[in-house]
């Protein structure tokens, strides 16, 4: 076995052991329900967002990085206008349809991967690849999902919302910082130093504590099982090709950026719809919530197949 080999399977098996470790919790009920809900909580709300700050903090922005923006902002909502059109011959009988052809999850998921793979440091190079994908989700999906479950929803809650995240309060704090140019000087001022210290730690704990919740997660009915198999099988036969396609003429011809960013770029497009959607839903929509776990499911066990492949032929950024 040759050193290249023997790099990718460390770097691969910790994230399939970690996936195991998660789910052989839930099976054995090592953990209950409500201390995985609080792992959970406890990524979302802070490590997540500290991993979010540090990598927004110290990204070099380039004009390039808005073509970005827009063509994953506008692949999304084209991905949901998509879902709405073949819904009718696809999965007539599933109105979460179009919700399910839209939309990565980028924070339960990519982040793990990502990191994973490629070390935490260069997550800052998928944090701006996904940043299109964050405005779209809280201003367009966030909304579209609350109007199918409640009806319409006021523009005001919604903004408020999208603010109070602590999610993209820590990436419009990085920004923030990152634009003001102080980001170097907040290492070594007193006080803040100490502060980033601490965020630095928090970060550290995020890929595992994703993949332990992300393992205890998945959960297949094998009822349905078919009709969520054709979503990963739709979506991966269109967002391969096109991202394959955007990397190569797009972001290596057109902004030529490096290859980091068509890796990032091709790891964001394999990703499973969010895993928001089931929080979203009627809790009476017993067998739709089935059909969105198995799909968000099937994908995930799917997403972390295609990334292990892509990475045996892309160990490098």
């Amino acid at each position: 076995m040759n050193t290249q080999t023997a790099e990718i399977i460390n770097r691969v098996l910790p994230i399939l052991l970690l996936i195991f470790l998660g789910n052989w919790i839930r099976r054995a009920n090592f953990l209950g329900e409500d201390v995985v809900e609080g792992l959970k909580k406890l990524v979302v709300n802070i490590s997540l967002p500290a991993v979010l700050f540090i990598s927004f903090l110290h990204v070099e922005f380039q004009p390039a990085f808005l073509v970005i923006f827009f063509i994953v902002f506008g692949l999304n909502g084209s991905m949901y206008i998509l879902g709405k059109l073949l819904r009718p011959r696809v999965a007539p009988e599933h109105d979460y349809y179009p919700y399910l052809m839209t939309g990565f999850e980028y924070g339960m998921l990519g982040i793990s991967l990502f990191g994973s793979a490629y070390g935490l440091a260069n997550i800052g190079i998928f944090a701006v690849v996904d940043l299109g994908h964050e405005i779209f989700i809280w201003f367009v999906f966030l909304p579209l999902l609350l109007m199918k479950r409640d009806g319409i929803q006021h523009t005001s809650d919604l903004v408020k919302s999208f603010f109070k995240s602590p999610v993209i309060i820590g990436i419009l704090a990085g920004i923030l910082f990152n634009f003001l140019g102080i980001a170097d000087s907040l290492d070594t001022w007193p006080l803040t130093g100490g502060i980033l210290g601490t965020l630095e730690f928090l970060a550290a704990m995020t890929i595992p504590l994703i993949l332990i919740v992300v393992g205890a997660g998945m959960k297949l009915n094998r009822q349905g099982a078919g009709s969520a198999a054709r979503v990963v099988l739709i979506r991966l036969l269109i967002l391969i090709p096109l991202a394959l396609l955007i990397n190569h003429f797009v972001i290596e011809n057109l902004l030529g950026l490096r290859r980091a960013y068509q890796i990032a770029l091709f790891t964001l497009f394999i990703l499973p719809p969010p895993f928001i959607i089931p929080l979203f839903m009627n809790e009476e929509r017993v067998e739709e919530r089935r059909y969105v776990n198995n799909v968000l499911t099937l994908y995930t066990i799917a997403s972390i197949v295609v990334f292990g492949l892509y990475f045996i032929l892309n160990p490098a950024l």
